[in-house]
C-alpha cells in the first residue's frame, strides 16, 4: 500500500483534531483513500501540553524547519494561523516541492497571488478546505459548480461568534456587550474578539471563497468590513415586527460583468430566507450560479472536529491525485483582475435608526433632507415617547445610492434634534430559485 508521510505543524485545537482522526480512524482512511497515513513529525512551540491524546515523544519538535527539509516528508499540514511565521513555512515547504493542506483563512486572504504563484511554479498542490466554514464542504463544491455554472453571487454566515451574539440578542433580549460576554463564557469568543466582531475574520473568508468563485485575485483591500457592536436589541425587534426581517452579519460578494462588489457587514434579509433559520454558531453559505439557480450549504462553521474533518478529508482528495498533476482551482489559471465597485456606488434599500429629540418638527426636517438627496421613505416607526430624553426615528428607504444615503445621514447628524450617531444597516432582499 503507498504510504504517505506527513508533517504537522501546529498543535493546537485544530491540529490536535486531526490528530484524534488519523489515530482513531486510520483503517477506514486507508481503505476509503488506497494509502496509508504516516505522521512522521509534528512541530509546535509547546510539545509539553497534555493534549488528551497519545502522540510518541520522538515525532515532536518545536523546529518546525525539521518538517520542511525531511524529503521524506511529501506533505505540510499548516496549522498555526496568522501570517508569519505560517506564510514562511508555507513558501519554504513549496520551495522544497511538497504539497500543502492548511486552514489558514488569513494568510490566504493577505497572500493568495504570491502563494498561488510559487504553487503553480514549482507544481504542488494547496489544499484549503478548513480555512472557510468548519466543516462545511463549500471549498470543494465551488470547484464542482465551477465546472458547468457560472457562479453570480454569494452570501455568506461565516462567523459563529458574530451569528450566536446576534441570536442571543435576538432570543433573549440582552444588548451586545451582555450577548458578547455569554459567548465569550461559552467558548465562542476569544478574550480579543476583535477580529470576529469587526468583521475581519468574514472578510478573511470571503476573499477566499469570491477569489475562487470568480477566478480571480480578490484581496482585503478590495473588501467594504463592518462589525456588528453597533447593534441593539431595539434593531432586531424592529426588524423582525416591523418589517419582517432578521439581521445577520453577512459577507456578500457578486459579479456584475467586468465588476465584483465584495462587502462584509450587518444586514437585513427576510425571516422567510433560508439564511435567517441559521442559528448559534452555525455558518451558511448560499450561492446562485446560473445553471443551478440557489444552493444552501450550512453545518458547524468552527470547532475542532469540524474544522479537523475538513483537514483530514483534504489529505484522503490529495492522495487520491497525489502521483498526477490537477488544475486544483488556487494554481489554476485566473481571468483578468476584475474591477471592485467601491461602497459608495451600491444600491440598496437601508434601515437607518434616528435617535432625536421628540418635539414638532423632528420628522419633517429628517424627511426633507432625504429628499434633497433623492431618498424617498417606505416606512417610518416612532414606538417610543417620553416626557424626557432622545427617541428612535426609525425608517425603511426605498432603494437609493449609498453616497447619497452617506452624504444625507452626516448632514442630519448635525441638526441640533438629534442626539446620537445614526445606525444604518443595509438590505438584502435575496429570492431564491428553483
Amino acid at each position: 500500500m503507498r504510504e504517505i508521510k506527513i508533517g504537522i505543524i501546529g498543535l493546537g485545537t485544530v491540529g490536535t483534531g486531526v490528530m484524534k482522526i488519523l489515530s482513531c480512524e486510520g483503517t477506514r482512511l486507508q481503505k476509503h483513500s488506497g494509502v496509508r497515513f504516516t505522521v512522521k513529525r509534528v512541530a509546535d512551540l509547546d510539545i509539553t501540553r497534555d493534549r488528551g491524546i497519545q502522540i510518541e515523544p520522538e515525532i515532536l519538535t518545536t523546529d518546525a524547519k525539521k518538517i520542511i527539509d525531511d524529503e521524506e516528508i511529501e506533505v505540510v499540514v499548516e496549522l498555526i494561523g496568522g501570517c508569519e511565521p505560517a506564510k514562511s513555512y508555507i513558501l519554504g515547504a513549496i520551495q522544497k516541492g511538497k504539497h500543502i493542506v492548511t486552514a489558514n483563512k488569513a494568510l490566504l486572504a493577505c497572500h493568495w497571488e504570491e502563494i498561488q504563484d510559487r504553487a503553480k511554479e514549482h507544481g504542488v498542490e494547496i489544499l484549503l478546505e478548513g480555512a472557510v466554514g468548519g466543516g462545511i464542504p463549500i471549498i470543494r463544491s465551488i470547484t464542482s459548480l465551477l465546472t458547468s455554472n457560472k457562479i453570480r453571487s454569494i452570501f455568506g454566515i461565516i462567523n459563529g461568534t458574530c451569528n450566536y451574539i446576534l441570536a442571543t440578542m435576538a432570543k433573549e433580549g440582552r444588548n451586545f456587550d451582555e450577548a458578547l460576554q455569554r459567548a465569550r463564557e461559552k467558548g465562542y469568543a476569544e478574550a480579543d474578539p476583535s477580529l470576529d466582531i469587526e468583521g475581519v475574520d468574514t472578510a478573511h473568508k470571503l476573499v477566499i471563497l469570491a477569489s475562487l468563485a470568480f477566478k480571480g485575485g480578490v484581496t482585503l483591500k478590495d473588501v467594504y468590513v463592518e462589525g456588528i457592536s453597533k447593534i441593539t436589541p431595539q434593531d432586531i425587534l424592529y426588524a423582525r415586527e416591523e418589517f419582517g426581517h432578521c439581521i445577520k452579519l453577512l459577507g456578500v460578494a457578486k459579479e456584475w460583468e467586468d465588476t465584483l462588489e465584495i462587502r462584509v457587514h450587518p444586514t437585513m434579509i427576510p425571516e422567510n430566507h433560508p439564511l435567517s433559520d441559521v442559528d448559534g454558531v452555525n455558518n451558511a453559505i448560499y450561492l446562485e450560479g446560473d445553471n443551478v439557480g440557489s444552493l444552501i450549504f450550512s453545518g458547524q462553521g468552527a470547532g475542532q472536529m469540524p474544522t479537523a474533518s475538513s483537514v483530514v478529508s483534504d489529505l484522503v482528495s490529495l492522495a487520491q491525485r497525489i502521483d498526477r498533476p490537477s488544475n486544483h482551482p488556487l494554481i489554476s489559471d485566473v481571468e483578468p483582475r476584475k474591477k471592485v465597485r467601491p461602497i459608495k456606488e451600491l444600491k440598496t434599500k437601508y434601515y437607518v435608526r434616528f435617535t432625536t429629540l421628540d418635539q414638532p418638527g423632528v420628522l419633517a426636517a429628517i424627511s426633507s433632507t432625504l429628499a434633497k438627496y433623492r431618498i424617498s421613505i417606505a416606512s417610518v416607526i416612532q414606538k417610543e415617547r417620553g416626557p424626557e430624553g432622545p427617541v428612535p426615528i426609525v425608517m425603511l428607504t426605498h432603494e437609493a445610492e449609498e453616497e447619497s444615503m452617506v452624504r444625507a445621514i452626516s448632514e442630519i447628524d448635525r441638526l441640533e434634534i438629534v442626539k446620537a450617531e445614526t445606525l444604518l444597516i443595509r438590505c438584502e432582499e435575496m429570492t431564491t430559485t428553483n
